[in-house]
């Protein structure tokens, strides 16, 4: 269908759209090869805490050549260290192999900020609809600017815009709606191109994994492989009523997406009321300094990414699941808006104390009662008289995951 066949002020139906899902390929690893282009096809791994002296960090990403020895984003540092140590140490180290080591580098926000504005820019010229997901990834509502039949070739000549122009690799996922469209581009990484036309959804889906279904995180994974249910057709087959019995409007939604059914329209994103990241532990653990570890590079990048949107806040919290999936929130309210990364820390592993030696499968931080304002950030000084709200969530342990890192690793994910 082309732009002409449709009368102005007429909505497509949703059968009639065409989604694009644009992912860029370990983009804070693209983004430090360009600006060291020797460090292309080396491994190389993007984090914190890898310096002598430095005890808690995380894999923020790893390019294809550091995951081929293991290394995975959310790893700890420590971890990506062992498996692949740096090219540095292994130099100098007769213990070392150092066709076996690998290059690190510091996170650096600013410059792949830099970097994404120009891929904004050109999403932007292929849409009049564009959500922006997170600095690497977005959907694109492209229903009126190709047709099924063309589509190929424009989704073509948008990877080739992205590579020539900015200097980084896409993967592109089309299809007729969102959920779908992710799927797709994550089918073929790196590199990828992959269409899925009306008709075809459910065919496509059919191998897929539940664990890579939109909503689909390691707890509702687990139980569904428990109950047999292991691939997209094994779901899309199972009972809805028994799906809806053992995990409430949930499990028709989950029913729904195996089905390549998804009427959501691609729409950009406002403000967030919230801003959060949360981790899920491969299994239950009771392991504080584990625990802790997690919630530091969780607060870490809820804060950072606060500070790059402008945002002030005014509470600040955590959640805690723990087995078998009770989910537990604790907030503190601050005396006013203020932009505090560490304050964000400290707040965080105070309220964790009361999880102490429990076992935790997953933990989350969040700040909220957000303002958002361009003039100088508020920052908190001698505003320690804050008041703890304890506030006992219902939540389901993992209804917000937006995906999981293969072999059991940690996610990071949205809890908003």
């Amino acid at each position: 269908m082309t732009s002409g066949s449709r009368l102005p002020g007429i909505a497509e139906e949703a059968s009639d759209r065409i989604v694009v899902h644009a992912d860029m390929d370990c983009f804070y690893a693209s983004c430090e090869r360009l600006r060291e282009p020797a460090l292309e096809g080396e491994p190389l791994v993007v984090g914190m805490g890898y310096e002598p002296g430095e005890s808690v960090g995380a894999v923020a990403t790893a390019s294809y050549e550091a995951r081929a020895h293991g290394v995975e984003s959310a790893q700890a540092i420590s971890k990506a260290l062992d498996l692949l140590p740096r090219k540095r140490e292994a130099a100098t180290d007769p213990d070392l192999d150092v066709d076996a080591a690998g290059f690190y580098r510091p996170v650096d926000m600013p410059f792949y900020e830099s970097i994404s504005e120009g891929v904004r820019a050109i999403l932007h010229e292929h849409a009049e609809t564009v959500r922006e997901v997170s600095i690497d990834e977005a959907y694109l509502d492209v229903t009126d600017r190709t047709s099924w039949e063309e589509v190929e070739a424009f989704a073509r000549e948008l990877k080739e815009r992205i590579r020539n122009e900015v200097g980084v690799t896409a993967s592109i996922g089309v299809a007729p709606n969102m959920s779908t469209a992710k799927i797709a581009s994550d089918a073929e990484k790196p590199d990828g191109l992959v269409v899925v036309r009306p008709g075809a959804v459910e065919e496509f889906l059919a191998p897929v994994p539940v664990e890579e279904l939109h909503g689909v995180g390691p707890v509702t994974a687990r139980e569904l492989r428990s109950r047999g249910i292991e691939v997209s057709a094994e779901l899309a087959d199972a009972d809805r009523r028994a799906l809806i019995e053992a995990f409430g409007e949930r499990g028709r939604e989950l029913h729904r997406r195996a089905r390549g059914e998804d009427d959501r329209p691609v729409t950009p994103k406002g403000r967030p009321k919230s801003l959060s990241r949360e981790s899920a532990f491969a299994d239950p653990t009771d392991a504080v300094a584990e625990v802790e570890n997690r919630v530091r590079t969780l607060a870490e990048a809820v804060a950072g990414r606060a500070r790059r949107k402008d945002a002030l806040y005014r509470t600040i919290g955590i959640k805690v699941v723990t087995p078998p999936f009770e989910v537990n929130t604790r907030e503190r309210s601050l005396p006013g808006p203020v932009e505090e990364p560490e304050l964000v820390e400290r707040v965080a592993l105070d309220l964790l104390e009361e999880f102490d030696g429990e076992r935790v499968r997953k933990v989350g931080v969040r700040v909220s009662n957000l303002e958002f304002a361009s003039a100088q950030q508020a920052r908190l000084d001698g505003w320690d008289d804050v008041d703890a709200e304890d506030d006992h969530g219902t939540v389901d342990a993992d209804s917000d995951d937006r995906g999981t890192y293969p072999r059991g690793q940690a996610s990071l994910t949205d809890f908003e």
